[in-house]
């Protein structure tokens, strides 16, 4: 199973209990039946590419999750429900803290190079040029923001410190290929469609089993649950009429 299950506690209103917790990203966790966006900050998503120290594609998004894990180390985790998500359908957005230490987990991830601050009042950006300064994680290499990622922006601007302004449209191209590498379970294909926007999506998915799913060769992107496809603004085709195989 792709997911990463760790146990943390969930705390919202009410006394900490244990849960078997699903680490989605490295800024979105799934506590029971709430999944969460973490407070002020923003990852790679899992099925984002990046360019390694070494100018090799890297599998940044998995990479990013599996760090996100081992920081949290198996401590329990407390989370705050500040409401639903404005940009992704379903989730929350959660302010949680690491039990022991009492450190702001979105803090912690932008201390460790692994996500970016997205806090309108900058509440992480030291953290973040601190850890851009240090060269940690993400820093080392060359990326794109996972919002220009998710847009599909192939003239986004890199960052980096492996980033080279003369090598700019080939690592673009790594970043953004053509026929992007399914991560291990995650086998439903996300295309990026203006057709979808009359609906207010971005894109449309489609299922192992649905009509166009083997014809749909150039995915943008790949999910590994219908929830993922629709917190991020996909729809399911319209051709399809099966539910997601898991």
């Amino acid at each position: 199973m792709f997911a990463v299950i760790v146990v943390l506690a969930l705390l919202v209103g009410g006394p900490a209990s244990a849960a078997d917790v699903v680490v989605k990203d490295a800024a979105t966790l799934q506590l029971g039946g709430v999944t969460y966006r973490l407070e002020g900050i923003d990852a790679p998503e899992l099925d984002q590419r990046c360019i390694n120290e070494f100018a090799d594609p890297s599998a940044c998004g998995l990479e990013a999750r599996d760090a996100a894990v081992k920081l949290i180390a198996g401590r329990a985790v407390t989370c705050r429900d500040l409401g639903p998500d404005p940009a992704f359908s379903g989730r929350r957005v959660g302010a949680c803290t690491i039990a022991g230490d009492g450190s702001n987990l979105s803090q912690r991830l932008v201390q460790a190079g692994l996500a970016l601050n997205a806090d309108p009042k900058g509440r992480f950006a030291a953290d973040e040029t601190k850890a851009k300064e240090a060269r940690l994680a993400l820093w080392r290499g060359c990326f794109v923001a996972p919002a220009s990622f998710r847009r599909w922006d192939k003239t986004a601007p890199l960052i980096g410190a492996a980033c080279r302004d003369d090598r700019k449209t080939a690592m673009l191209d790594l970043m953004f290929p053509e026929m992007p590498p399914m991560p291990e379970g995650c086998a439903i294909k996300g295309k990026l469609a203006k057709r979808a926007r009359l609906t207010g999506n971005v894109g449309v998915y489609q299922l192992q089993g649905c009509p166009s799913y083997a014809s749909l060769i150039k995915p943008n992107r790949w999910f590994c649950s219908e929830d993922d496809a629709r917190a991020a603004g996909f729809r399911k085709a319209y051709n399809c009429r099966i539910g997601a195989k898991r």
